[in-house]
């Protein structure tokens, strides 16, 4: 089966970093009509018709361009602009989760480009003043560097690793296989989803799967097999999926990130999903990917 976590991934465009310190190149690309832009308004974009909305350079406002790279035969670029000089209605703008389920839809040729885009959009929210000194910075590399005005010292964007995990317990692929899931508290009824957590400075990734399913659930996990790894820039992660072996299975939950954990069978999983009690991540993210690839198919419902 085809995961749409992997789709979102696929056919990534060619990011042409040697490019993007060549000004007569980023002017003469600029300039050509069939280069495409997607505005940014501080870390949102516009949908039209359901899809981002792409538009010629002439018909993009000022603000900070930044080079995406090259897919299709054409130049792709953002421009990042401030919320309050975005063109249109404040209501017309959308963060990037509002529009993952329109990507799936249209098979999400687009998302590597926009998962570029925003992914830099928040580091330049979030990146204002130097961190050593406290200075100014200026964008730099087509967007892709800061240099503080001060000391001098340059910033560049960064991707914090999380892990998201899959736990199983008993042999697998029986009938009284379970996988385990948890919920948060201010999530509505009956939402549940796969364990996450950051992976901390000096840890293995594997070591970041059983230290967060100990922490969070106090299930004690053994084996960890990669699954597959997802962008997820909100704001600058890069989602590492896992399938993790329980060697214990009583549950005591934090109480802090997690309210509740449950063991699924796949029986009661599909029962529970079908009756609408259980409601599942969407399809677009690794979460529900990873549910789906150890239950062995698709399921109805999702958040």
């Amino acid at each position: 089966m085809t995961f749409p976590h992997l789709e979102l991934a696929a056919n990534p465009h060619d990011r042409i970093g040697e490019r993007r310190h060549d000004e007569a190149w980023l002017d003469e690309r600029w300039a050509d009509a069939g280069t495409r832009v997607l505005v940014v308004a501080g870390t949102r974009l516009r949908p039209v018709d359901g899809r981002p909305d792409w538009v010629a350079p002439a018909d993009a406002p000022e603000g900070l361009r930044v080079l995406l790279g090259e897919h299709d035969g054409r130049t792709w670029f953002a421009v990042i602009v401030p919320p309050d000089r975005a063109p249109g209605e404040k209501e017309e703008w959308l963060g990037l989760r509002a529009a993952l389920p329109h990507l799936a839809q249209t098979g999400g040729a687009e998302a590597p480009l926009l998962f570029h885009a925003i992914g830099l959009a928040e580091w330049h929210h979030a990146t204002r003043f130097c961190p050593r000194c406290a200075g100014d910075l200026a964008a730099r590399a087509a967007g892709h560097e800061l240099v503080c005005g001060s000391c001098g010292r340059s910033q560049f964007p960064r991707t914090d690793p999380a892990v998201i995990m899959v736990v199983t317990a008993g042999e697998p692929g029986a009938d009284d296989e379970r996988c385990l899931l948890g919920r948060q508290s201010t999530w509505p009824p009956g939402r549940y989803s796969t364990l996450a957590g950051f992976c901390e400075p000096g840890e293995t990734l594997e070591d970041a799967v059983r230290r967060e399913v100990a922490e969070e659930v106090g299930v004690r996990v053994g084996e960890v097999e990669y699954f597959g790894n997802q962008p997820w820039p909100l704001p600058a992660s890069l989602m590492l999926g896992f399938v993790g072996r329980a060697e214990t299975t009583e549950i005591s939950v934090d109480d802090h990130e997690i309210e509740d954990a449950r063991w699924f069978t796949r029986a009661e999983m599909q029962a529970e999903a079908e009756a609408g009690t259980l409601v599942l991540p969407g399809g677009v993210s690794i979460s529900r990917s990873l549910v789906e690839h150890w239950y062995g198919g698709p399921l109805p419902g999702s958040w």
